[in-house]
């Protein structure tokens, strides 16, 4: 006869409590999975409409270079002060549609919790008035002229250090303005807030360059691109080197197809994807999660790009004077920038303008970078692994809404570019939206100019008009002529 095991009530009273502790465990995963790592997908309105994608789509920066969300709204109303102009964001000179919760660039997106981070269309949106009392127009992928991208830079860190970025003065902001609930609250003040403090700080040491006093402003519509790849992609140690440069357009991106042009100010990348992948790269502040959901990202950003045409220029064209004009190009202009040398590096002792961008990259750079993006597994093209000596003559196409020009944005309109560089305008304010269709610009000059711009003074270390003389020797009918040509383009 065989003797039956029965569980002890003691064991089975162990086994219930296991039992027990393993749903709660589970349920505790489960609810830490979804307070801080679930992802809610953007809504339809952003994700079904390419412009709206790009304004506001989010590629995944929120994941690791997000700010919680109601910690980035409570911001600018606790530290009003620390921003160049009043209206909140808007005194970023960001592209703010009527009816946006946010600015265009700013992307929103559920990680755990609502977050906000940026794409491509912050720094790549371009607006204009006709009139002062006009509300703008905002054309996408063109450059962000009024954008004070230095400044906002600033705005974050600085906040962060300043001893009122604390969770009882951020939460009692928060509360006037949303009713979180109980178990938001604690997690607000407890673990987001600390943690977006520490994190912004941890910025600092990456953005002291743009806290030395020795560095004049970038101002509107201006970034120093290769030194903020070397201190955010590739992590090196702060260098002398400076050279903030106009954000340049990217529109229809197509125009790169033609073999051996390559792209960025001093023809620093091989091509359009490179390029992209690298930009989302430092806006991302980390590898993908998914390279494979990065790159779909990518290549839809590359094509919406590449078949973005350019704007049509917005008043009336004279077109006899246009085709008087566009002989007048194709004898001083299209040499350079119509031709196969369009989009290909051109020595600095042929145009003869500010060497200060060239310098803030060279061959070990693109190197160590291209070692990074490598080593996250992604396949590209690249920067171009060989020592810079000059600038890309640029493809002109949308050239009227790309003011101010030369690299560096050190001249405020056409007209002015067919002075010579001891004629141009000295100082002028960069940011103002008001377009000038005479002299082929935005209105650089007079009070409101100066109330909403940044001054550009050219006796600054990397803010010299010299060069490009190119066209200063046209009489004034064959200088209007040409304007008005290229207002056609």
């Amino acid at each position: 006869m065989f003797a039956t095991q029965t569980t002890s009530p003691r064991k089975r009273k162990l086994l219930t409590w296991l039992a027990v502790l393993v749903v709660l465990g589970a349920l505790g995963a489960w609810y830490g999975w979804y307070k801080f790592f679930r992802e809610e997908p953007q809504p339809d309105w952003i994700r079904k409409d390419p412009e709206m994608r790009f304004k506001y789509g989010s590629f995944g920066a929120e994941r690791e270079a997000g700010i919680p969300y109601w910690i980035f709204y409570v911001l600018p109303r606790m530290f009003p002060e620390k921003i160049p102009n009043p209206g909140g964001l808007a005194g970023f000179g960001t592209a703010w549609e009527q009816g946006q919760e946010l600015p265009v660039g700013f992307t929103k997106m559920t990680v755990g919790f609502p977050r906000v981070a940026n794409n491509c269309a912050a720094c790549h949106t371009t607006s204009y008035r006709k009139s002062p009392d006009e509300n703008p127009t905002f054309v996408t992928a063109g450059p962000g002229h009024t954008l004070h991208l230095v400044a906002f830079f600033r705005f974050l860190v600085d906040c962060a250090r300043d001893p009122r970025f604390n969770a009882d003065n951020i939460m009692r902001e928060i509360e006037l303005v949303t009713d979180l609930s109980l178990i938001d609250r604690a997690i607000y003040r407890f673990l987001l807030i600390p943690i977006t403090k520490k994190r912004l700080l941890e910025r600092e040491d990456q953005f002291k360059w743009i806290y030395r006093h020795d560095f004049p402003d970038w101002g509107r519509g201006r970034d120093d691109a290769m030194n903020l790849t070397k201190y955010f992609m590739i992590e090196l140690k702060m260098d002398d080197t400076f050279g903030p440069t106009d954000i340049p357009a990217i529109w229809n991106l197509k125009k790169y197809d033609v073999p051996g042009t390559t792209m960025n100010w001093s023809g620093d990348s091989h091509d359009s994807y490179s390029v992209i992948i690298d930009s989302a790269l430092g806006l991302l502040g980390a590898a993908p999660k998914s390279n494979d959901e990065f790159l779909e990202e990518i290549k839809w950003l590359q094509q919406y790009l590449r078949e973005k045409p350019p704007p049509k220029y917005p008043y009336p064209i004279d077109p006899a004077l246009a085709e008087v004009g566009k002989g007048v190009f194709e004898a001083t202009c299209a040499g350079c920038h119509a031709s196969e040398r369009t989009g290909k590096r051109m020595p600095l002792s042929a145009v003869n303008t500010d060497p200060e961008r060239m310098r803030t990259w060279s061959r070990d750079n693109a190197v160590a970078a291209n070692k990074v993006v490598s080593d996250f597994g992604i396949e590209r093209k690249g920067l171009v692994e060989a020592p810079l000596d000059g600038y890309n003559p640029p493809f002109l196409d949308g050239i009227w809404l790309r003011a101010p020009y030369l690299h560096n944005g050190s001249v405020p309109t056409l007209r002015d570019l067919l002075e010579p560089a001891a004629a141009r305008p000295k100082i002028f304010w960069r940011g103002y939206d008001v377009y000038d269709p005479k002299n082929v610009g935005f209105v650089s000059q007079g009070a409101e100019a100066e109330r909403v711009g940044t001054k550009h003074d050219t006796s600054l270390r990397a803010n010299s008009n010299v060069g490009h003389e190119m066209g200063t020797g046209l009489s004034d009918d064959e200088k209007d002529a040409l304007l008005e040509y290229l207002k056609t383009l």
